[in-house]
């Protein structure tokens, strides 16, 4: 009898019932019948019929698959499987006995091998087995599995890496825990998250199982309530599993109407980006937490990469495929707004993601002077900028914050007064101000065919919409021409708002005049220019105001600065206190004086600051307290 068929049991009830198979580069084991149910660091039986099986044939992962369970070894572990299997393959024709010991104990066939001098040894060295085993602590160590339920689409690595160090702990709403461990041998801190279910015991990972069956077979339907109708389907005794039905409803619905595991990691509301990189069955997952990348222990599956750029695609209603290889777009998850940056081939190896939260509540100016973005001051001329229909532009790079400046100021816009926005990804507060009872009318642009207005002729189309303000997300092609005649004519007739990447004026101008091809006459019609920067504060990554300066049309267009940045400071350069200042000039009604616009910033300040300082800087409470300032009241 051979050493496989001994392990097995020979028809004994207890021994291996493993059946392996090859799927491409996989060794994919069927564990179903099998009492070790697959568990290669734990079940010697369950490890001999793996290295059985890579004695013929070698693979790039190795699979078991146990009541909807999957466990993935791969890397290290895969190599170790096929180190002993080509050892025990080659190494039987010299010592059967240790070539045997290497299906069921390749560590231990390692050490006997390489404590002995001749043919043995040197086959241990050469196919690998004597490195693995020097490097091993032990099985739990070389054969830890990334684990995941089947339908999860996501395989977690549940063992904290060898030489991690717990930093601490948290319980996230969905019921997933995050742990964060430092590591010596790495500068990157790792990110431990251990979803709910894999906490689940057998019975209800396979009622959990049953239930998605059900569900993807079309035997239940009802919509949104179709996951909850599945799982009341296949349970019949909630008091024999360790898990409730309302935890098996919520997960099912997590992975068949939600967005997986990425909605457990937004769930941490710590974490404001999320990485998926291409290929992404074999990179794990990485997030930034308060302003730190960490890696995480969590990879997509192939197919959970292309549930993911499906759900995508169809709640966005745009392309994603080869002929439309990037995607963007906006999506909630987890509660929370997230715009959905993807690639695919052939610009990228496979489908890759980057996501980015956006702040649960709308940014007002009072949370951007109590957060140090900028200064009270400096608030109050932009404040009163918008109020009184300057057009503002708002420069800086990717994550500098222009975005949420612009959200901010939209509360700045007169309660009366009505305003078009335009975007290619909605990120402005626009639900938020419906809410409010203001008049927000919202058009998406594309390029892609899908519907949506090119850029420009959105322009022209909100400029046919009706007087008001005009809300452009960011300024970057052919539109820019039609912007600058509308505010050089002023079609728009109250505030004209917009972002655009550039560091200060002089990069700005170059970038409107001579890369969009705007006329530096039209470009002339800014009036105010906003230039905002991130930076590593104490606290962590942070964003705030680098300078504000005013457009100078005298002698052609130049830019003069009214607040910049002073040994970290944001401080007034001293142009409006002396009287200098062409905004402000222009920002006086046909009755007042310069003095006159200076005090109404002044109180403008002190009312910001009020606000920012009493912690009021919510935007119902802003509006009301706008209101009560309009309205001659008190705040």
């Amino acid at each position: 009898m051979g050493v496989l068929s001994r392990v097995r049991g020979s028809g004994d009830e207890s021994g291996c019932r493993c059946t392996p198979s090859f799927d491409g580069d996989r060794l994919v084991i069927d564990a179903e019948e099998c009492p070790g149910g697959g568990r290669l660091a734990t079940e010697p039986t369950c490890r001999a019929a793996v290295v059985d099986a890579l004695r013929e044939r070698d693979a790039e992962a190795v699979w078991t698959r146990t009541a909807g369970v999957e466990r993935a070894y791969e890397g290290v572990a895969a190599a170790a499987l096929v180190a002993a299997g080509r050892f025990a393959d080659a190494a039987a024709f010299h010592d059967e006995a240790v070539a045997d010991r290497a299906l069921y104990d390749p560590l231990g066939a390692a050490r006997a091998a390489t404590g002995r001098a001749g043919p043995v040894a040197t086959l241990a060295a050469e196919t690998g087995l004597a490195e693995v085993a020097a490097g091993a602590d032990g099985y739990d160590d070389l054969l830890a599995p990334a684990v995941g339920p089947t339908i999860s689409r996501s395989r977690v690595r549940l063992q904290p890496p060898a030489t991690a160090r717990f930093a601490s702990r948290r319980e996230l709403e969905t019921g997933a825990v995050v742990r964060i461990y430092e590591r010596p041998d790495r500068e990157r801190r790792t990110y431990h998250l251990e979803p709910v279910e894999h906490g689940f015991g057998p019975g209800a990972t396979e009622r959990l199982v049953a239930a998605y069956d059900r569900l993807a077979s079309g035997a239940v339907t009802g919509g949104e309530r179709a996951p909850g109708r599945a799982v009341r389907r296949v349970v019949d005794d909630e008091s024999a599993m360790d898990a409730t039905v309302r935890d098996l409803e919520r997960v099912l619905e997590k992975h068949t109407r939600g967005h997986g595991v990425v909605a457990d990691l937004f769930a941490d509301e710590r974490v404001t980006d999320v990485f998926v990189t291409a290929p992404a069955a074999t990179n794990r997952i990485r997030v930034r937490v308060d302003g730190e990348t960490l890696t995480t222990n969590v990879r997509l599956t192939e197919g959970g990469i292309e549930a993911l750029a499906s759900r995508f695609r169809r709640e966005s209603g745009r392309a994603f495929s080869r002929a439309s290889p990037a995607l963007d777009a906006t999506a909630t998850v987890a509660g929370r707004r997230v715009r959905v940056a993807g690639v695919t081939e052939p610009v990228s190896d496979g489908v890759a993601f980057a996501f980015r939260a956006h702040e649960r509540e709308a940014w007002t100016l009072p949370a951007l002077v109590a957060n140090g973005t900028l200064t009270a001051a400096a608030a109050a001329l932009l404040s009163l900028s918008v109020e009184r229909d300057a057009a503002a532009l708002l420069a800086g790079t990717r994550g500098a914050g222009k975005t949420s400046m612009l959200g901010a100021l939209l509360w700045e816009l007169p309660a009366e007064t009505r305003t078009v926005v335009i975007e290619d990804t909605p990120e402005l507060p626009v639900a938020q101000l419906q809410d409010a009872g203001r008049d927000v009318q919202s058009l998406r642009t594309g390029e892609d065919g899908g519907g949506e207005l090119a850029p420009a002729e959105a322009l022209r189309t909100a400029l046919r919409l009706g007087e008001g303000a005009l809300v452009l997300g960011e300024v970057r092609g052919e539109e820019a021409g039609v912007l600058y005649e509308a505010m050089r004519v002023g079609a728009s007739g109250s505030a004209v708002l917009g972002t655009i990447h550039g560091d200060g004026g002089e990069a700005v101008r170059e970038r409107v005049v001579t890369d969009l091809g705007v006329p530096e006459s039209s470009f002339g019609a800014t009036d105010l220019l906003v230039t905002l920067e991130p930076y590593e504060s104490p606290a962590g990554r942070a964003r705030r105001v680098n300078r504000i300066e005013e457009v100078v049309t005298v002698d052609g267009v130049g830019f003069e600065s009214l607040f910049e940045l002073r040994d970290g400071e944001l401080t007034p350069t001293g142009r409006i206190e002396r009287g200098n200042s062409r905004l402000v000039d222009a920002l006086a009604g046909s009755t007042e004086c310069y003095a006159a616009v200076r005090k109404h910033l002044q109180d403008r300040a002190d009312w910001l600051a009020d606000l920012a300082d009493g912690g009021r800087i919510d935007a119902e409470t802003v509006r009301r307290a706008h209101a009560r300032r309009r309205a001659g009241q008190t705040t």
